[in-house]
Parts: C-alpha cells; sequence; structure tokens
C-alpha cells in the first residue's frame, strides 16, 4: 500500500503497477498478464482495482487492444520512474551484501577522471577494501554546485571561482592545459600562442559531454568563435596520437602528454591564456562533517597531491 499523505492511502502495490507497465508497453491485456506471470483474469480484476483506487480510467479499450488514457500516459511516465529508483536503490545497497560497509560518492572533471585519478583511487581502494566509490565525470561548475548542495560527497574540480559558492577547496594536483601540435606544423615552433590564434585550425577532441569538450567549447565561444572539430575519441592518449598523426591540433592538460611511447609524438606549444592553469582541487561541502569513509578519501588525495605535475 502506498500512502500519499496522512489523509489519504491508496490501495495498490508494485505488482499492480508492473502489471500496469506491461499492459501499457504490450498494449494488450493477455499479453501484459502473461509478463507480470498472471492470469488474465486476475490481470483484468488487478487493472479495475487500480483504476477504482485512482478514481479515473487508465485505457481505452479497443478492438485492437488496449490504448492509454492521458492520466495513464501519467502514470506510466510515473511508475517507470519509481521503478529506476529502485533499480537504483537495489545498485547502491547491493555492494553491502558482499562485505562493503560504505560508499562515497565522487564527482570529478576530465583531467582529474583520465589522469591522477585511476591511480590514487586504487591505492585508496587497496587501504580500504570495505569502501565503494561511485565515480562520475562531470564539468566544475556542476561538481562545486552538487558539492554544496549536499548531492554528493566529494568533488575534484578545476575551478578556484568554487570558493565562494557554500563549498572549502584543497589543493590536490597542479597542471596546466597546454596546446599540441604536429612536428612540422606552422606553431610547432612557437614557446607560446593564445587560444584566439588557433580558432581557425581543426581540432581533436575529447568526446562531445566530456568536461573538457565542454570547457574549451564554452572558450571558443566567448570568443564569438565556434570550432572546427575534425574528430573526437576518448581519451587523451588518443588525442595526442591524433594529434601526432597529422590530424588536427589540440588542448590537453600537460600531464596528459606521454613522455615516451608514441612513434609520432606532438609538440608541446604553451598556451598563453590565464585559464590555461589548471590546477584540480578537492571540493567538500562548507560546514558539514564527512562521513569516515568520505574524510578517509579526502585525506588519501590530499597526500597524493606530493606528486603534483609543475605548472
Amino acid at each position: 500500500m502506498f500512502v500519499f499523505n496522512e489523509w489519504c492511502a491508496v490501495d495498490y502495490d508494485l505488482t499492480d503497477l508492473r502489471l500496469f507497465v506491461a499492459m501499457a508497453e504490450e498494449r494488450n491485456l493477455t499479453r501484459g498478464a502473461a509478463r507480470a506471470f498472471l492470469a488474465p483474469s486476475s490481470a483484468s480484476h488487478r487493472l479495475r482495482r487500480l483504476e477504482d483506487a485512482l478514481q479515473t480510467p487508465l485505457f481505452d479499450r479497443q478492438p485492437r487492444g488496449l490504448e492509454p488514457t492521458r492520466a495513464g500516459e501519467a502514470l506510466l511516465r510515473h511508475a517507470r520512474q519509481v521503478f529506476a529508483c529502485i533499480e537504483q536503490m537495489h545498485a547502491e545497497l547491493s555492494p553491502y551484501a558482499s562485505g562493503i560497509r560504505g560508499q562515497v560518492s565522487l564527482w570529478a572533471n576530465t583531467h582529474a577522471t583520465h589522469s591522477y585519478l585511476p591511480d590514487d583511487l586504487a591505492g585508496f581502494l587497496k587501504c580500504h577494501p570495505q569502501v565503494s566509490v561511485s565515480l562520475e565525470e562531470r564539468t566544475s561548475t556542476e561538481i562545486a554546485m552538487a558539492v554544496a548542495h549536499g548531492e554528493i560527497d566529494v568533488g575534484v574540480l578545476a575551478d578556484a571561482g568554487a570558493q565562494g559558492a557554500g563549498v572549502v577547496l584543497w589543493p590536490y594536483r597542479q597542471d596546466r592545459l597546454v596546446l599540441i601540435v604536429p612536428q612540422g606544423h606552422a606553431l610547432a615552433q612557437r614557446a607560446r600562442v593564445a587560444f584566439a590564434e588557433v580558432l581557425d585550425q581543426a581540432f581533436v577532441m575529447l568526446h562531445s559531454g566530456s568536461a573538457i569538450h565542454t570547457f574549451t567549447m564554452n572558450a571558443a565561444a566567448a570568443l564569438g568563435r565556434h570550432l572546427d572539430v575534425r574528430i573526437q575519441v576518448r581519451s587523451f592518449e588518443a588525442v595526442c596520437r591524433m594529434v601526432g598523426a597529422g590530424v588536427g591540433i589540440g588542448l590537453v592538460p600537460r600531464s596528459a602528454v606521454p613522455r615516451a611511447g608514441l612513434s609520432e609524438p606532438p609538440v608541446v606549444v604553451a598556451l598563453d591564456e590565464p585559464w590555461a592553469q589548471r590546477d584540480l582541487q578537492v571540493c567538500v561541502r562548507q560546514g558539514v562533517e564527512l562521513s569516515g569513509f568520505a574524510s578517509a578519501l579526502v585525506q588519501h588525495l590530499r597526500a597524493s597531491s606530493g606528486g603534483a605535475v609543475p605548472a
């Protein structure tokens, strides 16, 4: 029984909702009943009871089958959300059955996710086998907002402007965005270059939706321009390989450029922009005490900053 408030109780259960979703998707009572492992007579009874409880018809009965009413379409949307939440709940609780006793939610930008965090998280999880970490890649702005609103435990971002957004920042790693170009490129002999000077070039970039893709496109838009993206790839290493092969130029963290191992390594050119300095910082909510596991992760990340790459 679902209780919506202290005055109103609606008498139906998850089996009724599963049956309703099955019938709505099949557009047929018999097939919907079979999907829900119910006899057609039982399914028909449950549907009538559900419609009585909600005081509205959920389907138009037509010769060719069932057609959801507007109320049925609304219920279908909400029922799917209910089951998605239940699946998410099971996904978050299942680690506890295998001995996991804690979970930390962590969002990080592209730079951190593709460079420092893999090794640092591996070390943390090795020391804390009873903990699981839920990692998502987001933009620095999204990370700061999520931490400030208490949606996640910890963030790793590259935006010092987040300091006043209800969060506390600690240094994590120092790094800098650089331009990489193929050997023999006209810019390869330059020591420094402004971003505005390269906007006519073809770019190799990380995939659309990655935090650094969004950041770079916004930087171009701030200059009233749109980048010519020739190809999008899934890793900084792939960006470096594509640039080295002459596909285009790229914008990557200095730490992401391999010092060896590429048959055609790109040439690194300093980017003469104040926003090129992309120091990573650990971000937590201001004035809120972290759980023991989240606090341990923060301490681990802060202790890892001794291996920072100089600017």
